[in-house]
């Protein structure tokens, strides 16, 4: 892989490289300096010189290449991976730790594999039912495969933008307007990621999507109004339906509570009835044997009890002289009270006594 611009790499980066036309430049000054020490301080004899000559040089040598040892070793941290090209060509990736490289032959590509990097963009989409909604998406990305982000494509991320696109509109296109803006939100998401990063993967960009966010999703500005209006009378149609369904909720178990209250009452009323009308029947049936034995004497009792009852019930009382055409009143309540009043005397004498 071989490109003309010295200053940067195939895909746009700076590269890092130290420039060998520079080494040797450093190299010649150091020689120079080791020259012009040797000439002033060397004698007229050639032998001298010749000794001195090979020790300037031994030295110039054993400082380039102290130089261009610093150049090939240098070090990554934890988080970092580096790819080393040599003369173009992929050679190696390398870790944590002291690496090395030849210098002026190898360029090297150093990224933060553990950064996780975030990009989001808003577009326009269209939806199932042919409506257009504004939807803003994130995602949450980093560096997997270092090899594949370097050599693979020019522009990693700047596929990842593109794939963010279409991977949207194509999920947005298989949902409702209504979906998109309200209860769909987090299946658009869940399927935006699987399908971005199937296309990273094709694209071979050794990009890894760890999160996809649906932030935001509004209807266009000129109909705004009007959904919010429809939005509105949503909520206000969920919010009468949850109001009936408590009302329901209340008033049903107490109709089902007052109907078993009822139907209890009238099994006990039909109890009490059964169980009244036995015993008359089986008063009626002793009554009945005591009259085939004494006809007489119960005819006279069932008579005073008839009596009994009537005029107990009873506060005025007429009754018809024989013989006459007046009739005898007899104040009945008026005796009732009189006895109750002395009752009551009778009552409060026995306490003044007991006190």
């Amino acid at each position: 892989m071989n490109w003309d611009n010295k200053d940067k790499d195939p895909w746009g980066g700076k590269n890092d490289a130290p420039d060998f036309d520079d080494l040797l430049k450093k190299f010649s000054s150091i020689l120079g300096a080791k020259k012009a020490n040797s000439t002033n301080g060397s004698g007229p004899s050639g032998g001298g010189n010749k000794l001195s000559s090979s020790r300037m040089f031994f030295y110039a040598f054993f400082a380039f290449l102290i130089v261009y040892a610093s150049q090939c070793i240098y070090q990554l941290d934890a988080s970092e991976r580096a790819v080393i090209l040599r003369f173009g060509k992929f050679y190696e990736e390398q870790t944590e730790g002291l690496n090395f490289r030849l210098a002026g032959i190898d360029d090297r590509y150093i990224e933060n594999v553990s950064l996780t990097r975030r990009y989001s963009q808003t577009n326009s989409m269209l939806t199932k039912d042919e409506n257009i909604v504004d939807v803003t998406v994130s995602a949450q990305y980093r560096v997997a495969n270092l090899k594949d982000f370097v050599l693979n494509v020019k522009d990693p991320e700047g596929s990842l933008r593109n794939a963010i696109e279409s991977a949207l509109r194509h999920v947005v296109g298989d949902n409702t307007l209504d979906q998109t803006l309200t209860v769909g939100r987090e299946n658009i998401a869940f399927d935006v990621q699987n399908r971005l990063q199937e296309y990273l993967d094709s694209y071979k960009t050794g990009l890894l999507v760890q999160q996809v966010n649906i932030e935001k999703t509004d209807p266009p500005s000129a109909v705004k109004d009007s959904f919010d209006d429809v939005v509105a009378a949503r909520e206000d149609k969920e919010r009468l339906q949850n109001e009936a369904q408590r009302y329901a909720l209340t008033i049903v178990p107490e109709a089902r509570g007052q109907a078993q209250a009822r139907i209890r009452q009238a099994e006990g009323y039909k109890l009490e009835v059964v169980a009244n009308a036995e015993g008359e029947v089986a008063r009626f049936s002793n009554l009945l044997n005591e009259y085939k034995k004494a006809p007489e004497v119960t005819r006279d009792r069932l008579y005073l009890d008839a009596l009994q009852s009537v005029l107990s019930n009873s506060t005025k009382i007429m009754v018809d002289v024989e013989g006459g055409n007046n009739l005898l009143y007899l104040p009945l309540d008026k005796i009732m009270e009189e006895n109750k009043k002395q009752e009551n005397s009778r009552i409060n004498l026995r306490r003044l006594d007991d006190e």
